[in-house]
């Protein structure tokens, strides 16, 4: 408790601060550049000072907006500072978020997230948003090479994004891909991760035509080697080209995005057998996966798009994309059976393969009813996605946390017969009007989106149905920003999100039977301050999400939707400038996760799985005055205790990790040049780094040193 009273107190001291330094100052609103009359390619959000975040983002049906005209908790990390933490993945980035946390194993072979306290990305359907819509990003891991702007839209996002493709409700990850930009780039980048990993990175961007209306962007990498975890090595394939027209009154993209990813001895998270209680985390160094097992994934993704002005205040959009993702892998889910850390694995030859398709059209208009300025916006929007998986089994082995041992190499036979599980067709349209008055000092949101849900799950011998879903649901928005001054937003909002209905279980009466959608729901209110070089966002939220459970009726038992888990939180963000020389980024949320309606007096009332009550990121950068060019960075990291079940009888503890490093800007033959180090995990901490929401637990990584060097020519 004194830890988390005193992490408030200097956060709140360092925004007064900032507050009476900056109290004189004439604040002057930074505009967000626009490239079009009324669209969403080319209307990008400029960067906030400091360069570590932009100034807004997309917000999905919306379109790009100023962080202080959103109703909503955003943050949008840029590429600078993608490329200033030598973040690779996904994941690498939103470690500096303090509203989320990772659920996976970093030695592992794919991401996924708590935002909120809820999970994202842990199914076989990506949940990772691509240029604002689902269905084009990799499902399974996202790497850093293409993107532009990473996006955290935190809170149910049915309207804004349409039902989330895992049926996720904490927020969205939104990918923003790089385009050309005005100034040619050619930038190689090299790059060296203990203990032995390595490779390149080009960044090669032109604009062409007359009006230079026509852009081209590559991003390739390649890397390989050992990492920091025992037996693992990795290799890493990236190409990603990116093009685009501006032209008078039509714009549009084209994305292409291919990656290959091979581990050998990949890390799994843990799930610890019920009635122990849960052992010191090992090494980070260890590795209880052997060197003969592994897994390959492959994807290729795409995405089209397009918009015409038919007039100065009238735009129609429309785009068009999917991909493929396919896994091949070898390994077990390593069981924990008892405290002092034995383990049982049983190898499984597995297969995934992932298909979508997304597609939307619509249009956005800007008119004016007296004193009111609208910007209304429909939407008709389509997302398919099929998972097929195959797999044998093969006997189960022993070894211990603690103290891996060698397992000999099992002979499990590669699945002959793929067949398909599961289909899931999602379509509906959405109508937002945002309207603006009183010379946009309010605005006032109201939406709806009618969503269509059409699942199906296979039997994998038959390949008839066993369970399927025919729903459909209304999801509104309400969404009011108040400025009574030009430099503070009050907001708040109102918001739904969806979920597929759980099906019954064989020992239900009602087994196979689908339940109706689930309806989450979201109440926030906040406040935001910029300051001009600094900015401060204080954001208060409620989020209750349902879930099936077995209650008893008549001689037997039903399955309905019964259960609720409601999650409270307070949410304190801090970007910018604190002086000309020392930038903050970073933040607090408090949680307080409560399982309000179970089936067992025993359940409820209690925290829900993985949901610490602290999360807290303090990152700073400080330009050096004895030595020009130099930066020095550090970022600290905290995550309170997590229960990993429902009965709250197991828990990880608490942990914080401190992350320091360094960058030199200079010039070589008269071309700039950037060195960077970073050391993660400093004091190399043996930690659960986190709990996915089926209870397994993730090994922490151990002091990693990453060093590297970019070249512009």
């Amino acid at each position: 408790m004194k830890l988390r009273v005193g992490l408030l107190a200097v956060l709140l001291a360092t925004v007064s601060r900032i507050a009476l330094a900056q109290e004189a100052t004439v604040l002057e609103r930074i505009e967000v550049k626009t490239g079009s009359s009324n669209g969403t390619i080319g209307n990008e959000p400029e960067i906030y000072a400091g360069g570590q975040v932009a100034r807004g983002g997309r917000v999905g049906l919306l379109g790009n907006s100023d962080f202080m005209d959103t109703p909503f908790n955003i943050t949008s990390y840029t590429a600078e500072t993608i490329e200033n933490q030598e973040a690779q993945t996904l994941a690498d980035v939103l470690a500096a978020d303090p509203s989320v946390r990772s659920t996976h194993a970093s030695g592992g072979m794919l991401d996924s997230f708590y935002v909120r306290g809820f999970p994202l990305n842990e199914g076989n359907f990506g949940e990772i948003a691509f240029d604002g819509v689902f269905g084009v990003a990799p499902t399974y891991r996202v790497f850093t090479d293409y993107a532009e702007r990473v996006e955290v839209l935190k809170g149910p996002t049915a309207l804004l994004y349409g039902i989330s493709p895992n049926s996720s409700v904490g927020g969205t990850i939104n990918i923003v891909p790089k385009r050309a930009g005005d100034v040619d780039l050619t930038r190689v980048t090299t790059d060296y991760v203990s203990d032995l990993y390595g490779g390149g990175h080009v960044d090669f961007s032109r604009r062409f035509g007359e009006e230079r209306q026509f852009g081209a962007r590559f991003n390739g990498s390649f890397h390989g080697g050992d990492t920091a975890i025992d037996n693992q090595s990795r290799e890493v394939a990236v190409g990603a080209l990116a093009l685009d027209y501006e032209g008078e009154g039509l714009r549009a993209t084209l994305d292409v995005i291919g990656q290959r990813e091979h581990l050998d001895a990949p890390q799994r998270p843990f799930f610890p057998v019920a009635g122990i209680e849960i052992p010191d985390a090992p090494d980070g160094r260890s590795n209880v996966q052997a060197p003969w097992e592994w897994s390959t994934g492959e994807d290729l993704s795409w995405l089209g798009r397009v918009e015409y002005d038919l007039t100065d205040s009238v735009t129609v959009f429309g785009a068009i994309g999917g991909g493929n993702s396919r896994i091949e892998r070898l390994f077990g889910t390593p069981t924990i059976l008892s405290s002092a850390g034995d383990v049982s694995i049983t190898p499984q030859n597995f297969i995934f393969d992932v298909d979508r398709l997304t597609t939307e059209t619509g249009l956005r208009a800007n008119f004016d009813t007296g004193e009111v300025d609208h910007t209304v916006t429909f939407q008709v929007s389509g997302l398919q996605q099929r998972l097929a998986r195959g797999s044998n089994s093969g006997t189960a082995q022993l070894t211990n946390l603690f103290d891996p041992r060698d397992r000999p190499e099992q002979n499990v036979p590669r699945p002959s017969h793929v067949p398909r599980v599961s289909e899931n067709e999602f379509y509906g349209f959405a109508l937002s009007d945002t309207m603006s008055m009183l010379d946009e000092r309010v605005q006032l949101t109201l939406g709806g989106r009618w969503q269509h849900i059409d699942t199906e799950n296979y039997s994998p011998v038959t390949g008839n149905v066993t369970t399927s879903s025919d729903e459909a649901a209304v999801t509104p928005l309400v969404g009011v920003v108040v400025k009574p001054w030009d430099n503070v937003a009050l907001y708040a909002n109102y918001v739904e999100g969806l979920s597929v209905g759980d099906s019954a279980p064989t020992t239900a009466i009602n087994a196979g039977e689908t339940l109706a959608p689930y309806r989450s729901r979201q109440y926030e209110i906040g406040t935001k301050v910029d300051l001009g070089q600094m900015a401060v966002t204080v954001s208060a939220f409620q989020i209750e999400r349902p879930f099936g459970q077995l209650e008893a009726h008549g001689s037997g038992l039903v399955f309905v939707e019964g259960g609720q888990q409601r999650n409270r939180g307070l949410e304190i963000n801090v970007f910018g400038e604190l002086t000309s020389e020392l930038r903050l980024l970073g933040g607090v949320t408090f949680i307080q996760g409560e399982l309000t309606k179970t089936n067992s007096a025993a359940t409820r009332g209690n925290t829900p799985i993985g949901v610490p009550a602290v999360q807290v990121n303090v990152g700073a950068e400080w330009d050096t005055p004895f030595m020009e060019g130099l930066t020095l960075t550090g970022n600290v990291i905290h995550t309170d205790e997590q229960f990993v079940n429902v009965a709250n009888t197991q828990q990880i503890p608490s942990w914080t990790r401190l992350d320091l490093g360094a960058r030199y800007l200079t010039k070589i033959n008269e071309t700039p040049v950037t060195f960077r180090a970073e050391v993660e995990n400093v004091f190399d901490l043996d930690y659960w780094s986190g709990v996915a929401s089926f209870g397994t637990i993730s090994q922490g990584a151990p002091l990693t040193v990453k060093v590297s060097m970019t070249t512009d020519f």
